[in-house]
């Protein structure tokens, strides 16, 4: 017994010493040694759990302080370029007012992006509360697509709506359910090709919507990272405005109002689901 224990001793500074990823085995058979030896393995998994967690969050915040350092240096470089155009003495009053909308524009870029990043740490704060309380879910989001009507028009998009007139309800914070709408939909139309059709279920358990979209250059790949801060799909960060927060702003409400939010690749149709689970009064 007791070389046995010297030899799980050794064995366990082998993986300390991080030596050999081996776990703990053992020769000589005790009932409480192997539940002992069974224990330490079991925390030998945890361990190498933890650290795989922290890696890929040191990864991922590594890419995100690049994608926000890329999506800040941008705009600020146009803004400080045109104002050194401004500075000279021989433009015209119309190249200056020019100039002057594309820092307006650059400058909005940048209250935008730092807006959204500031939401997305202030719902992912654990003080940050809800109001949770009864929400007829398809008024909602019918008042909600009304207001993106000139967007829609605007991008040539007209979609197929399948909302029920009957009232369904859930228990959700309605402020916070309306910018998770509003937050689908703005990405709809930023990447819709054709063919969005919106449409509100009621399950027996659950209440679901679904938004869904043509899609063009969309890979499996691109499903796990679509709700990841900073993500785009294009991958130069040069053909898409925003800074790739929308969605993760919305996956976070979701997650406080204790439902669902994820993606569904079908072909070339890309299909963003929420759902919300119905609770029994």
């Amino acid at each position: 017994m007791k070389r046995e224990i010297k030899r799980a001793y050794q064995q366990l500074m082998d993986v300390n010493r991080q030596t050999t990823a081996k776990k703990l085995d053992f020769i000589f058979w005790d009932k409480d040694l192997e539940q002992l030896t069974s224990a330490i393995n079991h925390q030998i998994d945890l361990t190498a759990q933890a650290v795989a967690i922290k890696r890929r969050k040191e990864a991922e915040l590594k890419q995100a302080i690049a994608n926000i350092s890329h999506d800040i240096r941008t705009p600020l470089t146009s803004i400080l370029g045109y104002i050194q155009f401004l500075e000279r003495e021989d433009l015209s009053t119309d190249t200056k007012q020019q100039y002057t909308m594309i820092i307006k524009r650059g400058a909005g870029r940048l209250k935008d992006l730092l807006e959204d990043f500031f939401e997305l740490s202030l719902i992912e704060s654990p003080d940050y509360l809800l109001q949770p309380e009864k929400i007829k879910i398809n008024h909602l989001i019918l008042e909600t697509l009304a207001d993106f009507y000139e967007q829609f028009k605007q991008s040539h998009l007209e979609p197929t709506i399948h909302i029920p007139t009957e009232d369904i309800t859930v228990i959700a914070d309605s402020s916070a359910m309306k910018r998770v709408v509003e937050n689908l939909v703005l990405n709809t139309i930023k990447h819709a090709k054709a063919d969005i059709v919106i449409r509100l279920e009621q399950q027996p358990k659950l209440v679901r919507l679904i938004i869904s979209n043509q899609v063009e250059a969309f890979f499996e790949e691109d499903m796990h990272s679509l709700f990841q801060r900073f993500y785009k799909v294009d991958k130069t960060r040069t053909g898409q405005q925003g800074a790739g927060l929308g969605l993760a702003i919305a996956k976070s409400l979701m997650t406080k109002m204790d439902g669902q939010l994820y993606a569904q690749l079908t072909a070339n149709h890309l299909s963003i689901v929420c759902e919300w689970p119905i609770q029994k009064e």
